[in-house]
């Protein structure tokens, strides 16, 4: 255990008008009535970065039950591990007691509040402890810094400061054994390394590639939420190209994994760093971005090969194969992240529009613009051109990208000098087979 260090207030840049009145007030009230209470974590990292933290979290040696009759704001949350967490209309205070360790010889009545699985993952873990165990019991060095608002300073029990000058993504205590109580740290080192433009520690890598399909003991909806916070906050092409190094990507998108070439240089693999890049921009210009539709670009080639596929050996025509293929892309999807209906609803929505925006004739150009899902498919059509480098498609999505700004009279011209448009497809039937099963109709990309 490194030694603990106090930096004093001249010694570092904390101020507390950088800090959330309602965090604030919470570490004022625990210390009044006489507890410990600490800013911990991201937002003591963040500061002393010079970043804006996004959340505030306090820890304290006050038990949960003891935050609910202090504060008429609390709710008690959480199984594995109990949290307070302090209402203050949208902003959310979490609030931790210290963890204390795990110990064999742990009183029996530690050992029925802290459950393992064979594997070595933690289920539950409501054990209580000291501030210095607490700082052991953290997942990574630089996270583990305390600020004290009784005196101001920073407490560093971890080396968590020296490794925040550095640069350095350490986890505490051994490696392997953190990784196996939680396999979902390894995405954390990750991504920290990746938003921090840090380097992981040598010893914190070398386990992650033996010990990544840990991964596939997380429950799928934990990792949906996980894979939103590695690729939709900023920092997602960064992040995917350390899950690549680390083989973490695979767990999480197994289907798009096994489209990877040994060049990384396929449409789709180009699709994934393009949407990637241009979400990371949409959010450090402040725009809106939506999983749907990173989604929807990511497993595009995926949905697009197994349609063909399907065509193929199915003889079918392109609409049913399509319409087959969207359901095995994201039934397969879903079983490693457990994407809401919601998003695969929209992802679906974005898909069938593809198929439809070569065909403009009459009313359909305007039809088609109505969709409420009409500026995301947009978007990927351009996203194709883009990647495919596909003269047809390039000109498709000059003609939308022109279409959907003009004014009507000059749109009803554009409608009036298109030319020969494809005929209007039926309504899908039944195929009539060809002697030796194939279809009259297989058509090939949409």
């Amino acid at each position: 255990m490194s030694q603990m260090t106090i930096i004093p207030r001249e010694s570092h840049t904390i101020s507390r008008k950088d800090i959330s009145e309602n965090a604030l007030k919470v570490l004022y009230r625990l210390n009044k009535a006489g507890y410990e209470a600490y800013l911990v974590g991201g937002g003591v990292r963040d500061l002393l970065l010079g970043k804006k933290p996004k959340d505030f979290d306090v820890t304290t040696n006050a038990t949960p039950e003891q935050m609910r009759k202090l504060f008429r704001n609390c709710r008690l949350v959480g199984r594995r591990f109990r949290l307070a967490h302090v209402m203050f209309g949208p902003e959310v205070i979490e609030v931790a007691t210290f963890r204390g360790h795990h110990q064999e010889e742990a009183a029996e009545e530690d050992r029925n509040n802290s459950q393992r699985a064979q594997s070595g993952m933690l289920l539950r873990d409501n054990i209580f402890g000291t501030i210095e165990d607490d700082a052991q019991r953290r997942d990574l060095t630089i996270n583990s810094l305390y600020y004290s608002v009784a005196d101001f300073t920073v407490r560093d029990y971890v080396g968590g400061l020296k490794d925040l000058q550095q640069g350095i993504v350490r986890l505490i205590g051994n490696p392997e054994t953190r990784y196996r109580e939680d396999p979902v740290r390894m995405l954390r080192v990750v991504r920290f390394a990746a938003r921090l433009e840090m380097t992981i520690a040598a010893e914190t890598a070398e386990p992650i590639p033996r010990l990544a399909t840990l991964l596939h003991d997380i429950p799928p909806a934990r990792l949906f939420e996980e894979s939103l916070k590695l690729l939709q906050t900023g920092y997602g092409y960064s992040t995917y190209l350390k899950l690549r190094e680390y083989q973490l990507f695979q767990p999480l998108f197994p289907i798009i994994t096994r489209y990877f070439t040994e060049q990384g240089d396929s449409a789709m693999e180009r699709m994934v760093s393009q949407v990637l890049k241009n979400t990371d921009n949409r959010i450090h210009n402040q725009m809106r971005v939506n999983p749907a539709f990173l989604f929807a670009a990511m497993f595009w080639y995926p949905q697009n090969e197994t349609a063909q596929r399907i065509a193929q050996e199915g003889g079918l025509v392109w609409y049913d194969a399509f319409a087959l293929a969207m359901n095995d892309v994201l039934d397969e999807a879903c079983r490693a992240l457990a994407i809401p209906k919601r998003i695969t609803t929209l992802v679906r929505d974005i898909w069938q529009l593809q198929l439809r925006m070569s065909r403009r004739h009459g009313k359909r150009a305007w039809k088609l613009m109505e969709h409420p899902k009409f500026r995301a498919a947009y978007d990927l059509l351009a996203l194709r051109a883009e990647v495919e480098n596909n003269s047809e498609l390039q000109r498709l999505a000059a003609w939308w990208g022109e279409f959907q700004v003009a004014a009507p009279p000059q749109q009803k011209n554009m409608l009036n000098n298109l030319g020969d448009d494809p005929a209007p497809r039926r309504r899908a039937r039944r195929p009539r087979k060809r002697p030796g099963g194939q279809s009259r109709e297989n058509s090939g990309n949409a």
